[in-house]
């Protein structure tokens, strides 16, 4: 069974301060921190006004780069495009050369039937 008795040192925090001191910690804080915000500088402070530039230099250097970025992308789909167009130009033509060459040869093919017909009728 623990030992009801504790010294100072071992109580939890909460039961080495009363009630009173509670409060006025919590009051001292918040002193402070009104202390603090009242601190900052205002919109007419020159360091203000220099933080505001400079934060404003690095979002319109975002701003530079995220443009940057999207123009890169757009020449790339655009050469991609591009690439694509020249390739299915290839194709077409390559595919028309096809044609061309299969009618050219089944020409021939029936010019060489037609002569071996004619021949054979000639040897009649």
């Amino acid at each position: 069974m623990p030992d009801a008795k504790r010294s100072a040192s071992t109580k939890p925090a909460h039961t080495r301060t009363n009630f009173d001191d509670r409060i006025s910690a919590a009051a001292a804080a918040k002193q402070a921190l009104l202390e603090r915000f009242r601190a900052r500088p205002g919109a007419g402070d020159p360091a203000w006004i220099e933080q505001q530039a400079a934060l404003k230099a690095v979002a319109d250097a975002r701003d530079a780069r995220n443009a940057e970025r999207k123009a890169a992308k757009e020449a790339e789909a655009a050469r991609i495009a591009a690439e694509a167009a020249a390739r299915r130009t290839q194709e077409q033509i390559a595919a028309a050369e096809a044609k061309v060459k299969a009618a050219a040869l089944e020409a021939e093919r029936k010019a060489a039937r037609d002569a071996r017909y004619a021949a054979r009728k000639a040897r009649r």
